[in-house]
């Protein structure tokens, strides 16, 4: 059998900023999503183009079903075939789709370019976090994984910044406004792709399959989709991290996609006023994400867990307890980043990477984000008619899945620490 040549490999940190740009894309293309097509319904009203509120739930949905499909596929081609060439592909469908967005007007073209930026961005984020995870020394994956969540909150930033900035220049119901949004995404979408084909392949995986290839079965190079459910060793915590990505993800997925609906319909506000809310009480989430990147390879990891998860939860019932205002817009805002930070998709993704072996990390990790998509793209379907219907309901329920996810999480991690990278027989 021929040796395989494995390429030097380029600094950690550079494959953590260029690889987690998946995290940016992600967060960016879920609030250009949301505010650009609320300009975009507006914009449209009484011509032939107009997007009923079932229209605009659909292709928001949209977004979200095919990202959750597409990480599930994605997770284990990146396992089989290597992560270089799926986040190759991925790059190539989210500025696609992009540009079908930006100059598509009728609702089957928008729908489209929904579905091809979902399955890019899909496909991407499981192979992306196991090439910053296999890439990082020991003693410092947390903290690149925990970068590539600051790179998810400079996502949000962007998306709001250049909303603030068309809303104030163009206005709310300007076509032009939301085409901006979503042309900034696909340029995103160029420069990462031309940076990541810089990236050579996993050395990582390309031991592990070699191993596999040769019939060396060690503990990165087991391969079988059956090991995540008959191994209890795989089950107990890819259970557990489905049911944490769920009970997190709709809150947080419902409050990106929509927090511009409910300020423009609910609390009448304007979207630059809510955009630049949003704006300004993200820093707060970059600035604990790096006290973050600070303690997570630690034995403070869990104490910061349990009081980010406070603070998640108290952020989605501050409309049910003191009612819909520009004030608790706030609060819900800023309670929620803070205790994202430490309770959401950083400890995720540092979960995820260390919890499964090499050959099943990308079919683990696309799985547990296929599971919460898929959920969040069900719930986002009806969400805007859920909450013209009663809005208090609609964030109590919120709360709910909030306390499911902790309680899975907390009886799973609290006490124990998974490292499969140890595994090296």
């Amino acid at each position: 059998m021929s040796e395989i040549v494995i390429k030097k490999q380029p600094n950690p940190w550079f494959v953590a900023i260029v690889s987690g740009m998946a995290s940016y894309i992600d967060s960016c293309a879920i609030i250009t999503s949301g505010t650009a097509l609320a300009i975009f319904q507006k914009a449209f009203e009484g011509t032939t183009y107009a997007l009923s509120n079932m229209q605009f739930g659909a292709l928001e949905a949209a977004l979200t079903l095919c990202i959750a499909i597409a990480s599930i596929i994605g997770g284990r081609l990146g396992d089989i075939y290597g992560r270089k060439k799926v986040f190759a592909v991925t790059m190539v469908f989210i500025i696609v789709g992009s540009l079908l967005v930006t100059f598509g007007k009728i609702f089957p073209v928008l729908l489209i370019g929904q579905i091809l930026i979902g399955s890019g961005v899909g496909a991407d984020l499981p192979v992306s976090l196991a090439t910053i995870s296999e890439a990082a020394p020991e003693g410092k994956r947390g903290k690149m994984l925990g970068f590539s969540d600051i790179l998810w909150v400079v996502g949000i930033l962007a998306a709001y910044g250049v909303g603030i900035l068309v809303s104030k220049t163009l206005g709310d119901g300007n076509y032009l406004s939301g085409q901006i949004m979503y042309g900034a995404l696909a340029v995103v979408g160029i420069i990462v792709l031309a940076l990541r084909m810089t990236i050579p392949e996993s050395e990582i995986w390309l031991k592990a399959r070699e191993d596999r290839l040769a019939g060396r079965i060690t503990a990165q190079a087991q391969g079988g989709i059956g090991e995540l459910f008959k191994n209890k060793k795989y089950a107990v915590p890819f259970i557990a991290l489905i049911v944490f990505y769920i009970g997190t993800n709709v809150p947080a997925n419902t409050l990106g996609q929509f927090s511009t609906w409910v300020a423009m319909n609910v609390i009448d506000m304007e979207v630059w006023v809510s955009s630049l809310i949003c704006m300004l009480v993200y820093p707060v989430r970059a600035v604990l994400d790096i006290v973050f990147m600070k303690f997570v390879d630690t034995d403070k990891r869990m104490p910061l867990f349990y009081f980010g998860a406070i603070l998640y939860l108290a952020g989605f019932l501050m409309f049910p307890i003191f009612g819909f205002s520009q004030v608790t817009f706030v609060l819900t805002q800023l309670l929620y980043c803070m205790g994202a930070a430490f309770a959401f998709e950083g400890i995720l993704k540092v979960w995820m990477q260390e919890c499964f072996p090499t050959l099943l990390r990308t079919t683990a990790n696309g799985a547990i984000v296929f599971s919460s998509r898929l959920c969040c793209a069900a719930f986002g379907l009806f969400t805007a008619s859920i909450v013209a219907f009663n809005v208090v309901f609609a964030f109590v329920l919120l709360a709910i899945f909030c306390v499911i996810g902790f309680v899975a999480a907390i009886l799973c991690f609290r006490g124990k620490r998974y490292n499969t990278f140890d595994e090296n027989a």
